[in-house]
């Protein structure tokens, strides 16, 4: 259901683009070109199936983008950005116990842009594809979880706990973001922008072959970032 929704938005976001630029075309506009960084904080986890108890792993955003504007509300943008992801196991009912795995990710998104307001202020979303590739993957543990079912009273009798080392399969990763945000301008070039964008991936990190503990573990986070926008044509 989550990703059909993610990709009914995506359509609707170029379907939104494809009228404003059939409404903009008579006006007359200047086509404009900016450059950014940003950077904020993210929250993820993995999808499991079968579940895993998790709660949500705080980790680190940054990276640089290419805005441009080709009509009056709408653009395209494209980003290289640093992230981390991962999870954050839940152990409830015990207590005591921590244990955190972490992927770092270079990603590429390739969004629409479409935005509303005046040169002051503007609302905007942007929705799109994105490609990532796995670069670290650091696990943090107070236990020695590579010998889980050695340890007693733990809980491998009533749940799966080969997440803790399974090797990565697939460090090339893709899906669907989309976000909603506000710039305000300091300057005729210069602006700050506020994002808060969802990212669902449609790959899996591990191996899901039939034989293997989990038939999907695909990555998603919430991301809030502080960006700035130089425009420099």
């Amino acid at each position: 259901m989550t990703k059909t929704f993610l990709i009914l938005i995506t359509f609707i976001a170029l379907a939104t683009a494809t009228a404003s630029k059939a409404v903009a075309a008579d006006l007359y506009y200047n086509n404009n070109l900016s450059i950014g960084a940003k950077g904020g904080v993210s929250l993820s986890k993995v999808n499991f199936q079968s579940s895993v108890p998790q709660k949500m792993i705080t980790g680190a955003i940054f990276g640089a983008s290419v805005r441009y504007i080709e009509e009056k509300h709408f653009g395209l943008i494209a980003e290289l950005n640093f992230e981390q992801r991962g999870w954050n196991e839940d152990f409830e009912p015990l207590e005591g116990y921590s244990f955190k795995r972490q992927f770092t990710y270079i990603q590429l998104p390739l969004l629409t842009h479409i935005y509303f307001g005046n040169e002051k202020a503007r609302v905007f979303f942007n929705a799109g594809p994105e490609i990532g590739l796995m670069i670290g993957d650091k696990t943090t543990s107070n236990f020695d979880y590579s010998h889980a079912a050695d340890i007693e009273d733990f809980i491998t009798n009533y749940r799966q706990t080969e997440q803790f080392s399974l090797p990565v399969k697939r460090k090339f990763d893709y899906g669907i973001s989309a976000s909603l945000g506000m710039e305000l301008s300091l300057s005729s070039k210069h602006a700050l922008n506020l994002e808060g964008r969802f990212y669902y991936g449609l790959s899996d990190i591990f191996s899901n072959r039939k034989s293997d503990p989990f038939q999907g573990s695909s990555s998603m986070s919430i991301m809030v970032t502080l960006g700035y926008i130089i425009r420099i044509k």
